[in-house]
C-alpha cells in the first residue's frame, strides 16, 4: 500500500502537521526534525499527492535550475544534487543551459517559463548587478556562484580566494617553489578565475615566493588544460601546478604524462571541484572540494522560504564550505 503522511509521521516520531510543514517547504522546522522527516520520507518512499497539493496552493511543483554548461562536470554534479534535494519536497526540476551568454541569461532573468515554474536557481556568468536591479519578473530566485550576489536576491557561493589560497599553500608545504597556475581568463565575466588567481597569488606572497607562471585559458575543459600545460613546459617547467578546476587539471595531467614527466615526483598537480573523474584518474587528483550537497540543500531551502509565507525577510548572502582532499597527484613519497 502506498505510504501516507500519517505513516511518515509515525516513522519519524513527529506529528502529521510537522511532516506537512517539511513536505511543503515551510522554514520553521528545526534542522534535526527536518533531517528525521526527510530520512523517513526516503525510507518509506513517500510521494506527496502533487496534483491535489498544487491545486490547493496554486503552484506547479516545478522549479528551474539555470547553469552555464552541463558538459563541465561540476555543474552536472551540482544539478544532480539539486534534483535529489528538490525531490524530497516533491518538486520537479527543469534544467536550462545558458552557455554563459548574456542573451540567454537575460531570458532567464526576464521570467522565461514563469508560467510553468514556482521558482528558479540561477548561476549567471554574463549578467551584472545592474541587470539584477533592473529585473521586473517576480518569480522567486536564488543565485549560485561568484558572478553576482550580495544584493536583492538570496545567494550562495564558495569563497574562491580562501579555497585557492588553501590549494596553493598545500603545494608550498610540499616544498615546491616553481608553482604555476592554469585557468586565468581575460573576459570581464571571469569572476571565478579572478578570485582563484587572487588566492593563488596571495598564498605565494604569504610564503615569500614569486609566481612561476600563469597560463590563460579560453574555457575550462580538458583540451584547454592540456594546451595550457604544453605552453608551460615550453619554457622553464614548473614543479607544481594549481589548475582552477579539475577538468583543466585532467587535461594538464595528460600533457605531463605524454612528455614523460612523473606526477607528482616531477610536477605536483592540484585541481578544484572534486569531480568524480578525478577520483579515478591515474594518478588520482588532489583537489579542493566545494560542498556541492550543502550548496544544493541551502539553495533549495532558501527558495522554499521565498515560496512560503515567511519569505519576506532580507536576502541572505551565504558562503558554502570547502576542504582540501589530498590524493596521489600531490602525495609525498609518490
Amino acid at each position: 500500500m502506498r505510504p501516507r503522511l500519517k505513516d511518515v509521521a509515525e516513522h519519524a516520531g513527529v506529528s502529521i502537521k510537522t511532516v506537512s510543514n517539511v513536505v511543503n517547504g515551510y522554514p520553521h522546522v528545526s534542522p534535526d526534525t527536518r533531517t528525521r522527516v526527510e530520512a523517513a520520507i526516503a525510507e518509506l518512499r513517500y510521494q506527496p499527492n502533487l496534483s491535489a497539493r498544487n491545486l490547493r496552493s496554486g503552484r506547479s511543483g516545478v522549479i528551474a535550475l539555470a547553469v552555464p554548461d552541463l558538459s563541465i562536470p561540476y555543474f552536472s554534479e551540482l544539478a544532480t544534487k539539486v534534483i535529489e534535494v528538490a525531490d524530497l519536497r516533491g518538486w520537479t526540476v527543469l534544467i536550462d543551459q545558458t552557455q554563459g551568454e548574456r542573451r540567454k541569461e537575460q531570458l532567464v532573468m526576464s521570467g522565461i517559463r514563469a508560467q510553468l515554474i514556482d521558482g528558479m536557481l540561477f548561476s549567471p556568468l554574463a549578467l551584472t548587478p545592474e541587470d539584477l536591479r533592473a529585473r521586473t519578473d517576480q518569480t522567486p530566485m536564488v543565485l549560485l556562484g561568484e558572478r553576482i550576489g550580495g544584493g536583492t536576491l538570496d545567494h550562495i557561493a564558495v569563497d574562491n580566494v580562501a579555497a585557492a589560497h588553501l590549494a596553493t599553500t598545500h603545494l608550498v608545504a610540499l616544498g615546491r617553489r616553481r608553482i604555476a597556475a592554469i585557468g586565468a581568463q581575460r573576459a570581464a565575466r571571469a569572476v571565478t578565475a579572478e578570485q582563484r588567481l587572487r588566492g593563488f597569488r596571495r598564498a605565494l606572497s604569504d610564503a615569500g615566493l614569486s609566481e612561476h607562471a600563469v597560463a590563460d585559458v579560453s574555457d575550462y575543459h580538458r583540451a584547454d588544460g592540456a594546451e595550457a600545460m604544453a605552453r608551460l613546459l615550453d619554457g622553464d617547467p614548473p614543479d607544481a601546478v594549481f589548475c582552477f578546476n579539475d577538468t583543466l587539471a585532467l587535461g594538464a595531467l595528460r600533457t605531463l604524462l605524454s612528455h614523460g614527466l612523473r606526477v607528482p615526483r616531477d610536477v605536483a598537480l592540484i585541481g578544484f571541484d572534486d569531480i568524480e573523474d578525478g577520483r579515478f584518474s591515474t594518478p588520482t587528483l588532489t583537489t579542493i572540494a566545494p560542498d556541492k550537497a550543502h550548496i544544493a540543500e541551502t539553495a533549495v531551502s532558501l527558495l522554499a522560504t521565498r515560496l512560503s509565507a515567511a519569505g519576506a525577510e532580507p536576502p541572505q548572502d551565504l558562503c558554502a564550505p570547502h576542504r582540501l582532499i589530498v590524493r596521489e597527484s600531490t602525495a609525498t613519497g609518490a
